[in-house]
């Protein structure tokens, strides 16, 4: 990937315009392509091959399903119901999301039994559990959260889960998922510093970990959390700590800022 970076003057310049509307640093975005690519990518996909995956998404009849059941028939299951007056993508997803792991991950509801995974993995991947996509590896739970961020800052379309291809088509076109990916990272160093108060906008170590784990909000929290009872008991408070992802992106920052 850092030989793609290096020779697609085009994509460096989309990076840094994506950047600059989501006001980051292009190498958080750099560093949750490379992140993600040297460890979850066997054979890298060359940029083309993602505009063709892209326009193969529109015809092939997707949907986004767990054991026959539709996730816009799901999420209308009573459990939900606390989530029904959210109006924002992220907030609306992000309570599902918690509804799921509390009420129906890893048990069995009215004779269905439920997989003790993900909410993303368990309805949102319809080829195998895990799958990520395009040149960002996004889930498409995660570009769901996102739509309305990248509506309000990019004036993208709004994403429908009714409609899975173009959720999909969007993931995969390398031209639209980058303000994905810079929603992504604005919405986790947000999360941080309003939450935890950690300012990580300068380390894309730590953005590119949390990019690929996911949940900002929820691990912002929980570092607060152990934060207050450390300072409760006079001990030193805990920072943020990076995965072997961010690691490698810190390691290789000056060679990946060079490009830029």
């Amino acid at each position: 990937v850092y030989a793609l970076l290096k020779s697609d003057a085009d994509l460096r310049a989309k990076i840094r315009k994506e950047a600059g509307a989501y006001g980051i640093d292009p190498m958080h975005i750099v560093g949750a392509i490379v992140g993600e690519h040297t460890y979850n990518v066997d054979a890298y996909d060359r940029l083309q091959t993602y505009y063709v995956k892209a326009i193969s998404y529109l015809s092939s009849k997707l949907s986004f399903a767990y054991d026959g059941e539709d996730i816009s028939d799901f999420v209308q299951r009573p459990e939900f119901k606390k989530c029904a007056g959210m109006t924002d993508s992220y907030d609306l997803w992000e309570c599902r999301e918690q509804v799921w792991n509390h009420s129906f991950r890893g048990k069995s509801i009215g004779g269905t039994s439920f997989p003790n995974d993900r909410f993303g993995a368990t309805f949102f991947q319809p080829y195998y559990a895990g799958q990520t996509f395009g040149l960002g590896q996004l889930n498409p739970l995660t570009a769901l959260q996102m739509s309305d961020l990248v509506h309000k800052v990019s004036g993208l379309p709004k994403l429908d889960v009714g409609d899975p291809n173009t959720v999909y088509k969007t993931i995969m076109d390398p031209d639209l998922t980058l303000a994905y990916v810079a929603a992504t990272i604005r919405t986790s160093i947000d999360a941080y510093k309003n939450i935890a108060g950690f300012d990580i906008s300068d380390n894309p170590g730590l953005t590119a970990t949390l990019y690929n784990v996911g949940n900002p909000e929820q691990r912002a929290s929980a570092l607060k959390a152990e934060n207050d009872k450390r300072r409760a008991a006079g001990e030193p408070e805990k920072l943020p700590e990076e995965n072997y992802y961010g690691w490698l992106v810190n390691d290789k920052l000056d060679e990946l800022k060079a490009l830029f």
